[in-house]
């Protein structure tokens, strides 16, 4: 009797777990149900089937964040997945932030893409060269030592039309001075001319020969009156015919010079030429050019002759037998900035186009030979945009893609933009 009691009861604790182990189960289920409600899964690629006790390692985070009553509709895009952006972030993915105080601080500055006239470009190089008349060459009027008048005679040193020099003395030389060689010529040719004066009347002497003593009377005297005008106490001198600059000093302080040999050039820098020597495949656009920018080596300007007062001269129908080259000719006004001789870019303009796009040279940045500008798409957001550049003339340069009409264009500091996108440190600048 007693064991029968004893197995009794433990039927109904049995029967009992199982009961409360049931409920437990449906309660979960009912509560899995109401949660999920409304969600469509079928994006869902996958399905969990698990045994009987056995435990979900699926994560359902995703689900957990989204709790809705029964029947409410679920505006969540799953397509979005775990990435968190919105639309609007991707959209603004490639602009870069520079504040207007980051921009005013590097000097950016904004240049509205309109088109506009453009000429043919033709690029070479040159030279810049005095003009006709503008410039002289002293050279030496007597052999002998020089000696400067001036304590600095040296390129640059302003002179004045007829203002002495320098002096050239021939007194310690074996040939002897030429202006006491030419002082004896002279009176001996002189006491010739006078007694041959005083015979012909009578005459005593042939006509013949009173006409060589007069002519040798007249070159000696001739000789003597050019070397005694500038006949100084330290030798003949020399003087500059016009005012202007020393351009190049040929000789030094005790140096000896012949005759002829030429001492030093004077300019008066008023006037310029700018010679371009061009391909003679470019010949035949040689009739269009109308004018020319150039750029020296020694300054980033960029000299318009236009600016300038210049003018084309002539241009050549021929080339050189060493150069290959045809010489186009251009004069224009010294405005004291460029030094004469030097070697600059020419860009030679011909016939003029409409509607074309062109921005400043200096809004281009090259990386690995594609160029790219940088557009402002707002006060402090900017876009980087790639394009073909064309011709340039020096100072703009045409767009053949990548640019239209109304664009905001970095035309000055594009390279503090381009730093600012690719570096965290100061202009700081961040990718949406």
């Amino acid at each position: 009797m007693k064991q029968y009691i004893i197995y009794i009861a433990c039927l109904l604790a049995i029967l009992w777990g199982c009961n409360s182990a049931q409920k437990a189960d449906n309660h979960v289920h009912n509560h899995d149900q109401e949660s999920h409600a409304g969600h469509d899964h079928s994006h869902e690629e996958h399905t969990h089937n698990h045994a009987d006790g056995e435990t979900c390692d699926h994560d359902h985070k995703h689900e957990a964040e989204h709790n809705h009553a029964p029947g409410e509709a679920c505006g969540h895009d799953h397509n979005e997945g775990e990435a968190g952006h919105s639309p609007t972030e991707e959209a603004h993915g490639d602009e870069i932030t520079f504040s207007p105080e980051q921009a005013k601080s590097a000097g950016l500055e904004i240049t509205v893409v309109q088109p506009s006239t453009f000429h043919q470009v033709i690029k070479t190089s040159g030279q810049i060269l005095s003009a006709q008349g503008d410039e002289v060459t002293i050279s030496a009027t007597s052999s002998g030592i020089v000696s400067f008048n001036k304590p600095s005679l040296n390129e640059g040193l302003a002179v004045r039309g007829g203002e002495s020099l320098l002096s050239i003395s021939s007194r310690n030389i074996v040939d002897g001075d030429p202006a006491i060689k030419a002082k004896s010529t002279y009176d001996i040719a002189q006491r010739e001319f006078q007694r041959a004066e005083s015979l012909i009347g009578d005459k005593l002497i042939a006509e013949k020969e009173y006409n060589e003593i007069k002519l040798n009377y007249e070159n000696a005297r001739v000789a003597y009156q050019a070397v005694a005008q500038r006949s100084t106490a330290r030798g003949v001198g020399i003087s500059t015919p016009i005012s202007g600059f020393i351009k190049t000093k040929l000789v030094n302080e005790g140096q000896y010079v012949e005759v002829g040999q030429a001492l030093m050039t004077v300019t008066q820098n008023r006037k310029l030429q700018l010679r371009a020597d061009v391909s003679e495949r470019y010949y035949k656009d040689l009739g269009s050019i109308t004018s020319a920018n150039f750029k020296t080596p020694y300054d980033k300007t960029v000299y318009t002759l236009a600016n300038l007062n210049g003018r084309l001269v002539s241009y050549g129908k021929s080339s050189s037998n060493q150069e290959y080259y045809v010489p186009v000719n251009f004069e224009f006004d010294n405005i004291g900035q460029v030094i004469s001789g030097s070697y600059v870019e020419i860009y030679l303009l011909g016939q003029s186009r409409n509607n074309v796009i062109s921005i400043p040279v200096s809004s281009l940045v090259e990386e690995q030979g594609l160029y790219f500008v940088y557009l402002q798409v707002h006060e402090d957001a900017y876009k980087k945009q790639e394009v073909s550049p064309g011709t340039s003339d020096g100072s703009n340069i045409e767009i053949l893609s990548g640019l239209k009409k109304g664009d905001k264009v970095v035309s000055k500091g594009a390279y503090h933009v381009k730093l600012a996108s690719t570096s965290a440190s100061i202009p700081h600048a961040h990718e949406h």
